[in-house]
Order: structure tokens, then sequence, then C-alpha cells
């Protein structure tokens, strides 16, 4: 079956975060938005039938989903990634950061410490700091537009911090690291000997560049998969964030009772039926839909990447090896956080996710999101280029 990912699609006046907020945000109204991490394509037709099946019956009652649920996600892992996890330590979530808010009260305590490695996702900051507890960060090293965990600082922090639990970011967002097997496997020796948790950000894994493969966290942890909860959801793989559903992975009882515990203690309990629809039918029938997506969006990190070394000299692409990123370096350009906000903004007319939000280490670097049509990617790229 053809998909067509290449004709735009009008998102304004649909409540669109992406395209309808940009006054609320303090952006001009007239930028083009490439910043939030969802799709401009229609959502894979076999999602999109599901859903219109379950509107045609009409009601919206209390729902949950039985053993079949939990056999389709695992069966996805094992088709897909090589690893099946055990239905039973899945537990849903209406998405992956509350998920990891989840996990960090239900593994730490107020005060302890929680390591990252900037510049990494935002919101890793924000459900350590706002559940009062210590950010400890462990920035990657970039060496030639590589970025690697610098495992002398990553060990020494824990035992000197304390650290009591570890966010990774599997594959690594924003960068874009799909981290290796030995790179994996010493987080594992370091963490387990020091008696660390990790909870394990999966949700690009399905966002995989070229020959790249994603090895899940537990495939390898060990003795450490005692300690460890992994976060996956199918919203950015198949386009469907607003549905709001995640599957975590969770294999010790105890741990996953805690978790539990904390889900119980917000009040939340049943899941968005659509949500669970949407992820059923995206596993059970999205492969192909999926396998067609990644293909068009290696053609739009081609056109980045030409551009970029055509157009835009000053400019560093760092290779991403999953997601639908591109992190652009522009520290080049000679310019300071302000003077770059102002060519981004108003001389372009873009609105990018500004690097300085992942961390100290992103500034002078902005995220564009290029999952979107490719004639609006060139007209983005053009404006960055030639001003709007």
């Amino acid at each position: 079956m053809a998909y067509d990912f290449d004709t735009l699609i009008n998102r304004k006046g649909t409540d669109s975060l992406k395209f309808d907020f940009a006054a609320e945000r303090g952006y001009p109204g007239d930028v083009l938005p490439l910043w939030v991490a969802d799709m401009d394509f229609l959502a894979p037709p076999e999602v999109n039938k599901a859903l219109e099946a379950a509107v045609s019956h009409g009601i919206y009652g209390y729902s949950e989903v039985k053993k079949d649920y939990n056999e389709t996600v695992c069966s996805w892992f094992e088709n897909n990634h090589g690893y099946r996890p055990d239905e039973k330590w899945l537990i849903k979530t209406p998405g992956v950061v509350f998920a990891l808010a989840t996990a960090v009260k239900a593994l730490t305590e107020k005060g302890d410490s929680v390591l990252i490695q900037p510049p990494v996702y935002y919101p890793f900051y924000e459900v350590i700091r706002d559940n009062e507890r210590k950010i400890v960060e462990n920035p990657l090293k970039e060496i030639d537009g590589h970025y690697e965990i610098d495992f002398e600082d990553f060990e020494r922090k824990i035992e000197e911090e304390k650290v009591r639990l570890f966010i990774l970011c599997s594959p690594h967002n924003p960068v874009g690291r799909v981290w290796k097997e030995w790179e994996l496997s010493k987080i594992a020796e370091i963490c387990l000997k020091n008696e660390v948790y990790v909870v394990s950000d999966e949700i690009h894994c399905d966002l995989l560049i070229g020959d790249n493969r994603h090895i899940p966290f537990l495939k390898l942890a060990g003795e450490l998969a005692d300690r460890t909860v992994v976060c996956t959801s199918p919203s950015k793989s198949f386009n469907i964030a607003g549905l709001q559903v995640a599957n975590n992975l969770i294999p010790n009882a105890i741990l996953r009772r805690r978790f539990a515990k904390e889900i119980d203690k917000t009040g939340y309990s049943q899941h968005n039926i659509l949500g669970l629809v949407a992820a059923r039918a995206a596993y059970e029938s999205g492969g192909p839909w999926l396998t067609e997506c990644r293909k068009y969006l290696a053609g739009n990190l081609e056109l980045i990447r030409s551009f970029v070394k055509e157009k835009l000299p000053a400019v560093r692409l760092i290779e991403p090896e999953a997601t639908y990123f591109a992190w652009l370096d522009f520290n080049g350009l000679g310019l300071d956080e302000k003077q770059l906000d102002d060519y981004i903004i108003n001389k372009a007319g873009l609105w990018l996710d500004s690097g300085r939000i992942f961390g100290e280490s992103g500034k002078g670097f902005e995220r564009i999101a290029y999952a979107t049509q490719r004639s609006r990617l060139l007209e983005a790229l053009n404006r960055l280029a030639n001003g709007k």
C-alpha cells in the first residue's frame, strides 16, 4: 500500500499545540513551527479505521484492556527489537512524562539525587525539580560531531552525589544517539554496583535511522532488571501523542506495586478508550506504514544534510542515529543567545526548540522536528538561509 506523506494538511484551527498557540507562547503569529515532537502526517490508516469504528459505536464509558492488549505490546518489541518482555510487567500511564514523574516519586525520596545526561529532553529536569529531588548532571561529550558518555564523570558523580536514580534517554533526545551494547552494559554495571535505579525512556526506539538498531535496556540489564523501569509508547512512532497512552515495563513486583501506588495517589485509574484502541491498532497493523514513514523521514534528513552543507556552511548538523530531530549547531555564526533567537524567530520566522532548554551544553543549538511534508521543510530551510 502506498502512503501519502507529501500532501500538506492544514492543522490550524484544530487546537494544535504546534500550530495554534504561537501567540500564547510569545511568538509572532506567522511563524512556521517545527518544534514540538509530533508529525504533520496522518496517522496510519489502520489506526484511523480502528478509531472510526470505536467512534461509530458511540459509547465512551470506562474501559480497560484484556490480556490480548499486553500480548500485542510485547509481541511488537519481540518482533521489532528482539526482546520479549513478560506481559505481567506492563503498567499503562497517560504518557511517558507522567511515567517518569511517577518513577521519580516511587523510587526516590525528597532531596535524593537523580542523574541525567544533558543536553537532554527538558521534562527530565522538570520531573526531578518539581518533585523536590536534586538534579545531578553527567553532560554528554561531543567529539567531532558525535556524542559520547563520559563514563569517568558518570561513575564519579554517582558515587560523590550519592545518586539514587538515573534517567536514561535511549535513543537520546535531542542528540539522536542510539546507544551501543557496550555502553548500555557499562551503565548497567556501574548502576548495579552503586545500587542505582534506572528509568529508561525508550519512546523513540522505533524511529531508527539507517542500519542503527535499538537495544532495549532490559535485554542486557541482568541483575539490574530488578531496579529498572522502561517507559515506552507508540505516540511518537505512529503520531498518536494526543491520545495519551504509554506502556511501561517493570520486572520487579515490589517496584511495580510502588509505581502503581503513586499512580493511585493521583486519582488516575481507567485509561482513554481511544488511546488504547489506537495503540493496539498501531502495534497490530501499523508496521508497514512506519516502514514507509521512516523512508520518507530519511529523505527529509538528506535534504537537511545537503542544504546545510551547501547553503549554511557555518551551521553544523549533528548526525542523528534515531528520532526525527535535527540537532543543529549555530555557534559558528558567532551570535549570542539573544541574537540567535532574533535570527531564528524574527528574521527566519521559525518556531524551533532552542537548545538552551535542553541544558547548558545545548546553548547555541536548535532542535528541528523534521517529521513534516518535504515542501514545508524546504520552506523552513530557505527561511533559515534567506529570511522569511
